[in-house]
């Protein structure tokens, strides 16, 4: 009797095991550490653990999140998985499977989304709401003792976590910062098996397979709408070893967030499988998603509605109206100095428009009296470069009027061309043609990105630029000081050709009188001695700057600059120097490598020195300077001693020096003579 009864044991024995695994499958899981399993069809009467603002509703939902601004919510397996075999063996092949739906009440504004993950614990208590859906916070994210495996499904573009979109699946390890994203969908197995996109938020309940390898590492997500078969080709894939990162024990759970905008977040159903597919969720048996849409409106709404929605439109129209008839009346209003000088007006809302809002990516240069960003004009659609002059600074609006009045008329091909301004309330405009290659300074200094100019090309833009100072001072209607010629206020156009720019120091005054300027203004390293002694601006002090810019242009070398030991070095007197001991062509730029006509440069070199002359009657008048570059006038035969010369007659006329001081040369600097009052000047 014996051997038939054990016999008939064995055989009921694999039927038994099966109807307790599937019993096992059709219960909520309960709390046993070693679960392999589990499965959730709904979740009325379960035991999940649950904190923040999750709730479980009568119908059978986990329910994450609410209308609440910057809360967050978790709902947790109760008991932790065992993901591996033995302590400190690698993670085993895992399989999850849930169906969850995301609500707005306010159409399709966003909140942030949710994540289902695998933690060390159910303590998130230090996680922050809104972008981090209540996984981390910003001191911890990327950190590895977080030992946190997520998939996030987000509804909202971060990017400070290189989101790539608001509607994406992230698969997210130890930071939220995603290793591998992909914008949501699922490929079609029925049809042509592309990506059909879909949207996270108020399209239904949608189901999601993440599957892991243990052997091969492989990371698997899968979406498909509700009641689709799993797609066979994943949405995104990638490799990582979950090894490093899982705890020997950790817990599954889902977390959400929300912001300044709110979401519902809802989990229909959930199944685990260890070393296994994770389990069939019968989809008929799910509980469904509660309906957000507009309560009915009463009666009265009904009637008071529209009456309300026409007197809205009615005022509306009249606000229009108004708004129209002030504009047009103030159109034309213009105070005295635009009316005889200004050019082209723009108004402020073509400017905004053509530059993008003045975003930071079109800003182009930073000056002294405001910031300079590249533009598009919707109209022409021909670039422009819009100066703002800077509000908060004190000669702003006399800065602004000098620029317009200055070159408001100035027509010259060697002259920045101003297009127009612009102003509003108390914002300051102005409008230039775009110069494509910058200032002369990023290019005479082999800026990163730009070539060093060939001799050729710096001796054509001293040439231009000596035209241009022409032209201001004896060609045009009136005497144009422009007081701040330097490298930097020379301008590069498409072709290369040099072009004179930044009139916010100008002054015009008739020919024939005599200019009445005695507040210094320029920069340092340019200041002719008599304008720093006396405040003495005339066409002799522009030639001064011309001559130390000629200086600049030839030696690659700034005015006033530090050698290797902490010395101040001036421009002009490494150059006399350098002539006195007959090696006057050793000063010319070290770039050139050796490549440019001697008889221009050293041309360029005298001319440059004579021009920058320290006694103002011995400096060349522009008219004279362009014929000297011209070839049209041989340059007077000079020696370095007539500089010194001159120098020291200066120096003892000022009373500043005994005679028996000889220099060799006058510098910018050494011609301050001291302290001088009210002295305005601004670097490069």
């Amino acid at each position: 009797m014996a051997a038939p009864m054990v016999s008939s044991c064995k055989q009921f024995l694999p039927i038994l095991l099966v109807l307790i695994r599937c019993l096992s499958l059709q219960s909520p899981a309960t709390g046993s550490q070693d679960q392999e399993s589990f499965l959730y069809t709904g979740f009325a009467g379960s035991n999940l653990t649950l904190d923040g603002a999750a709730t479980i509703t009568p119908a059978g939902l986990v329910k994450l999140t609410n209308e609440t601004f910057r809360i967050k919510g978790h709902a947790f397996h109760p008991a932790p998985v065992r993901f591996r075999e033995a302590p400190n063996g690698t993670v085993r092949s895992f399989s999850i499977s849930f169906v969850f739906g995301i609500l707005s009440s306010f159409g399709d504004i966003r909140g942030h989304g949710f994540a289902f993950f695998i933690a060390l614990s159910t303590d998130l208590s230090a996680a922050f709401p809104i972008q981090f859906l209540g996984l981390i916070n910003a001191t911890n994210n990327g950190s590895t003792s977080n030992h946190l495996f997520a998939v996030e499904l987000d509804t909202i573009q971060n990017t400070e976590f290189g989101d790539i979109d608001n509607n994406h699946v992230g698969v997210d390890i130890n930071s939220l910062n995603s290793v591998k994203s992909n914008t949501a969908g699922f490929y079609n197995d029925e049809g042509d098996g592309m990506l059909s996109n879909m949207s996270l938020i108020g399209s239904g309940p949608i189901q999601v397979w993440v599957e892991y390898h243990g052997e091969s590492t492989q990371i698997n997500v899968t979406l498909a709408p509700l009641g689709v078969t799993k797609p066979v080709r994943p949405l995104l894939s990638t490799t990582y070893d979950l090894s490093p990162v899982l705890t020997d024990q950790a817990y599954l759970g889902f977390s959400s967030s929300t912001g300044l905008s709110t979401g519902h977040h809802y989990v229909l159903g959930w199944s685990f499988g260890m070393n296994t597919p994770a389990p069939f969720i019968d989809t008929t048996k799910l509980p469904g998603l509660p309906y957000l849409g507009p309560r009915p409106q009463s009666k009265l709404l009904e009637i008071v509605l529209p009456i309300a929605s026409a007197l809205f439109v009615l005022a509306v129209g009249i606000l229009c109206v108004i708004m129209v008839r002030r504009h047009i009346r103030y159109k034309e209003v213009r105070e005295d100095w635009e009316v005889e000088y200004g050019p082209r007006r723009f108004s402020y809302k073509d400017l905004f428009r053509a530059t993008k809002g003045f975003k930071d990516k079109n800003l182009i240069g930073v000056g002294g009296f405001g910031r300079v960003y590249k533009g598009v004009l919707p109209t022409s659609k021909s670039e422009v470069a819009v100066k703002r002059v800077s509000y908060d600074s004190k000669q702003g609006v006399k800065e602004f009027v000098a620029e317009v009045v200055s070159i408001g008329h100035l027509q010259h091909r060697n002259i920045v061309q101003l297009v127009g301004y612009c102003r509003r309330k108390g914002e300051l405009l102005l409008v230039y043609d775009y110069m494509a290659n910058g200032s002369l300074d990023n290019h005479l200094y082999g800026q990163e990105g730009n070539a060093t100019l060939g001799w050729g090309q710096r001796f054509r833009i001293i040439k231009e630029i000596a035209m241009g100072l022409l032209y201001l001072h004896e060609e045009w209607d009136k005497v144009v000081l422009h007081r701040d010629v330097k490298a930097s206020n020379v301008l590069l156009d498409k072709q290369m050709n040099g072009r004179l720019g930044d009139f916010g120091l100008a002054r015009l005054y008739d020919h024939g009188t005599d200019p009445q300027t005695t507040h210094v203004v320029g920069t340092v390293g340019y200041l002719a001695p008599e304008l720093v002694l006396r405040g003495k601006a005339t066409t002799l002090t522009d030639v001064f700057a011309f001559g130390i810019f000629i200086l600049e242009v030839t030696c690659g070398q700034m005015p006033i600059k530090e050698d290797p030991q902490g010395n101040q070095v001036v421009l002009v007197d490494w150059v006399l120097q350098n002539w006195h001991k007959g090696s006057l062509l050793d000063v010319v730029d070290a770039n050139l490598q050796g490549s440019y006509d001697t008889s221009e440069a050293c041309l360029a070199l005298k001319l440059g020195l004579l021009c920058s002359h320290p006694f103002p009657e011995a400096r060349p008048s522009m008219r004279q300077a362009m014929q000297y570059l011209d070839g049209d006038m041989p340059l007077p035969k000079l020696l370095p001693a007539y500089f010194s010369f001159h120098m020291l007659a200066l120096m003892k006329n000022e009373g500043q020096v005994d005679s028996s001081t000889m220099l060799p040369y006058p510098s910018p600097m050494m011609t301050s003579f001291g302290s001088i009052s009210d002295f305005s000047v601004h670097g490069r």
